[in-house]
């Protein structure tokens, strides 16, 4: 049907209508051009070369066909994997946010931690510094009593020296010995 079609159409539409004299005779050149494109579209038939063409155009349309399929299938799979990301985006931030919330509470415990600790240190501090303050109160208060000791033996051994005579001394002297002698038997 198609080659009886195209073979009306050729015949038809040629300008060999529009040539002067007689048509059918062989000094026509628009006869002898329209055998010479019968006989070429005929052999185009014969050879199934519009079945060819067709087949052709039907192989490629079916590969464009299994090609949007193919398409559309990886367009739905880029649609599942976007959807996915998006997914495990939204779980990360939910996670970072955890996690810097978390961060948050444990540098406000770390601080006061931190605070209690200082604290703690500065009382210990204080604590070693009046112990330290006390015990050099005490070896002041400890010297000036050994200085003022010391000074009194001295100004008694100069008012004793002055007043006593040497057989006073004899007298404190072997009184000594006595009460040495008793002590150590």
């Amino acid at each position: 049907m198609k080659t009886l079609l195209t073979l009306t159409t050729a015949v038809v539409a040629t300008p060999a209508f529009a040539a002067s004299g007689p048509f059918l005779s062989f000094s026509n050149t628009n006869f002898i051009v329209l055998l010479g494109f019968l006989v070429f579209i005929g052999v185009l038939v014969y050879a199934k070369v519009p079945a060819l063409l067709g087949g052709l155009l039907d192989k490629r349309a079916e590969g464009i066909s299994t090609e949007l399929k193919e398409a559309r299938a990886l367009h739905e799979e880029a649609k599942t994997i976007l959807a996915s990301y998006e997914r495990k985006q939204r779980e990360v931030q939910e996670l970072a946010d955890a996690i810097v919330a978390q961060a948050k509470v444990d540098a406000d415990a770390a601080a006061a931690k931190a605070k209690e600790d200082l604290k703690t240190s500065v009382e210990r501090r204080l604590a070693s510094a009046q112990d330290q303050i006390a015990s050099a109160q005490a070896a002041a208060v400890r010297d000036v009593r050994n200085t003022a000791v010391t000074v009194a033996i001295g100004a008694a051994q100069d008012v004793i020296a002055k007043q006593m005579t040497a057989t006073d001394a004899n007298k404190l002297i072997d009184e000594a010995i006595v009460d040495v002698a008793d002590k150590l038997h």
